[in-house]
C-alpha cells in the first residue's frame, strides 16, 4: 500500500523551465554569457540554481566562488518572481493530483527551487495545504541526482506520520538527475514525460513513465507499490 508521495515540483507540477532559463540569462548577461535552450535542456536542467550557476560558470571559464553564485542566485530570484507573478504555468491535473494524494497520505515537495518559488505556485494551485513536507533548495547541501533531498523528506515525513518503508513511497519526477536521486534514496518512481523522452527516464530508473502529469491518478502510484511488493515477494 501507498504510504508517502513525495513531489519534484519544477517540471512535474508547474510549467516554469523557460521562466528559470530567461532568469538564469538575465542575471549572467552583465558576464556575457548566454545559455540556448538546448544547452540548459541538456547540461543544467536538473539542477538547483546553486548548482546551475556553478556549472555555467565554469563552462565559461569564469569565476565560480559562493560569494558570486549567491549573488547570482538572488539576481535571477527577483526575475523569475516578476515573471512567475504573470505567466506562471500549472500542468493540468497537477493541482488535483497533489490533493488527491494528500488525502490518500502525507505528501512532500522535494524540490531544487526555492522556498519562496514553491510558496508562490502551491498558493497559484491552491494546495497549500497539501504537502506536510516541503524540502527546498535552501534545505540541502547537494542537489539531485544525490538523494540528499528525498532522504530529508522521508525523514520529516516519518517524523510526522511515523516510520516509512522507502519501498512503499513514491517519487513523481520528470528528469533523469531526478530519477537518480529518487532511487538512491530507495524509493519508487514514477516519471512523466513533460522534459526527457521517457527512454531515457526508463533507462535512469524510472518504474513506470507517463506522457502527462493529467494522466497520472493516486491509484497509479498505488499500482506502482504494490508492483513493487509482489517482486519482493
Amino acid at each position: 500500500m501507498l504510504q508517502a508521495t513525495l513531489f519534484d515540483f519544477n517540471g512535474v507540477l508547474v510549467d516554469d523551465e523557460s521562466l528559470h532559463l530567461e532568469g538564469f540569462n538575465a542575471a549572467l548577461r552583465p558576464a556575457g554569457v548566454t545559455v540556448s535552450l538546448d544547452e540548459y535542456n541538456e547540461r543544467y536542467l536538473g539542477f538547483d540554481d546553486r548548482g546551475a550557476f556553478a556549472a555555467m560558470l565554469r563552462d565559461h571559464g569564469l569565476d565560480h566562488g559562493d560569494e558570486r553564485i549567491a549573488a547570482l542566485i538572488a539576481a535571477k530570484s527577483v526575475v523569475y518572481a516578476e515573471l512567475a507573478a504573470r505567466s506562471l504555468t500549472v500542468f493540468e491535473g497537477a493541482a488535483e493530483l497533489l490533493r488527491s494524494a494528500a488525502g490518500r497520505g502525507p505528501v512532500a515537495i522535494v524540490s531544487g527551487a526555492l522556498r519562496g518559488e514553491i510558496d508562490v505556485a502551491l498558493r497559484l494551485m491552491g494546495a497549500e495545504s497539501a504537502p506536510r513536507v516541503i524540502v527546498a533548495a535552501e534545505d540541502v547541501a547537494a542537489c539531485k541526482p544525490d538523494p540528499e533531498g528525498y532522504l530529508l523528506g522521508l525523514s520529516r515525513l516519518a517524523a510526522t506520520a511515523g516510520a516509512l518503508d522507502p519501498a512503499r513511497c513514491v517519487a513523481v519526477e520528470d528528469s533523469v538527475a531526478g530519477v537518480e536521486s529518487a532511487r538512491a534514496a530507495g524509493l519508487r518512481v514514477v516519471a512523466v514525460a513533460h522534459t526527457y523522452d521517457p527512454g531515457a527516464l526508463r533507462e535512469a530508473g524510472a518504474h513506470e513513465v507517463f506522457a502527462h502529469v493529467r494522466e497520472l491518478t493516486v491509484e497509479a502510484l498505488d499500482a506502482a507499490v504494490r508492483a513493487a511488493d509482489l517482486h519482493r515477494r
